[in-house]
């Protein structure tokens, strides 16, 4: 109000235009620097030991879009002899506050040995993590990016039921870059205001932009159920919502992963535009066996596991991690290692709280 009222010249820098002044505005578009001067940046901050990085800094540019000013406070506030590992975690650091005000950060040390998958599905995650390391030198290097800057977003669709892993997966990923990952919860995106639901995206990805971090969407079917005939208004600006976040995954600078349990109720024009689609399935017997195998951590103490009587309980790999969590504290508060009867207790548990019967196929002689 006071910016209308007063007849003084202003200068006034704000990070996306004023449109609802009536005061006459001339707005001036600053661009964020290039990469090439993002780089010089860098060398002029860093000084000397710039010389002897001259690979990581175009790996560093690639991925952090930073402003001038945000390298120089990155460069100030290393301490000691900067080095290529601790500059990389000062440029997440200095990436993460805008984004971690407006969604929860997924911390983890999740590996691939962690995860058990068929063969296709891990090389296509594989795959996602290749594109990840290399889309600076196929992008820029090798010049797709100069023929067209439609599609060079990495986007996936993680779908299958609870527990099969899709979270998990993603916290490999972002741990394997060395990037953050964030969650964000669309069904709580999604607003019931026309254009609220678009805001909210716009906040999201213009936050996430700076350091390219991985963006975790829960429940893709929120949004991106199969779109019905356009009734209402209501109706046409979901679809613009929807076309919002399709054009903002595509342009993203990182990678962006939707999650469903349905992946049938998704519409198809929306797959069609998705770089990668992993279909999580449920673990069989063997693939339930191997989660087993690995579900303990090295320190925690176990005593005559069966794998194979374990294997035949019909769960997800969420479960079980549920079950061996819960068999682990019973197991510690009775000074025992971890065995069978811990194992047994917590499986009546898990599928108490699941509302699922525990048939005597899946006890088998385990009692």
């Amino acid at each position: 109000r006071w910016i209308e009222l007063t007849g003084t010249p202003l200068l006034i820098s704000t990070r996306e235009p004023r449109r609802d002044l009536e005061r006459p505005l001339m707005t001036i578009e600053v661009p964020k620097p290039t990469r090439a001067e993002q780089r010089l940046a860098w060398e002029q901050a860093i000084g000397e030991n710039a010389r002897n990085w001259n690979g990581h800094l175009d790996h560093l540019v690639a991925q952090f879009d930073f402003s001038t000013a945000a390298i120089r406070t990155t460069a100030t506030g290393l301490l000691g002899e900067p080095s290529e590992s601790s500059l990389w975690d000062a440029c997440r650091l200095q990436a993460r506050p805008r984004l971690q005000d407006l969604a929860p950060r997924i911390t983890s040390n999740a590996t691939w040995a962690d995860i058990v998958l068929p063969t296709p599905q891990m090389t296509v995650l594989k795959t996602i993590a290749q594109h990840l390391r290399q889309r600076g030198r196929v992008y820029d290097e090798w010049g797709f990016a100069e023929q067209s800057s439609r599609g060079l977003g990495l986007s996936a669709l993680f779908a299958g039921p609870s527990g099969t892993g899709k979270t998990l997966a993603a916290e490999i990923l972002a741990n394997e870059m060395r990037l953050d990952l964030f969650r964000i919860d669309l069904s709580a995106v999604v607003s019931k205001y026309i254009g609220e639901t678009e805001k909210n995206l716009r906040r999201v990805f213009d936050a996430a932009e700076e350091g390219g971090a991985v963006l975790l969407f829960d429940e893709a079917d929120a949004l991106f159920g199969k779109r019905s005939e356009v009734k209402d208004s209501h109706d046409r600006y979901a679809n613009v919502e929807i076309s919002y976040l399709l054009q903002r995954m595509e342009a993203y600078r990182g990678l962006a992963i939707l999650t469903t349990n349905m992946k049938e109720a998704l519409d198809q024009a929306f797959l069609r535009r998705l770089r990668f689609i992993v279909q999580f399935p449920f673990p069989d017997q063997a693939q339930r066996a191997e989660i087993w195998k690995r579900i303990f951590p090295a320190k925690t103490p176990t005593d005559q596991l069966d794998l194979r009587a374990l294997s035949r309980l019909s769960i997800s790999g969420g479960n079980i991690r549920s079950i061996a969590l819960n068999a682990a504290f019973a197991a510690a508060d009775a000074g025992e290692p971890v065995r069978m009867p811990h194992l047994l207790g917590a499986a009546r548990l898990e599928y108490e709280k699941l509302e699922k019967p525990l048939t005597e196929a899946e006890l088998g002689g385990w009692r």
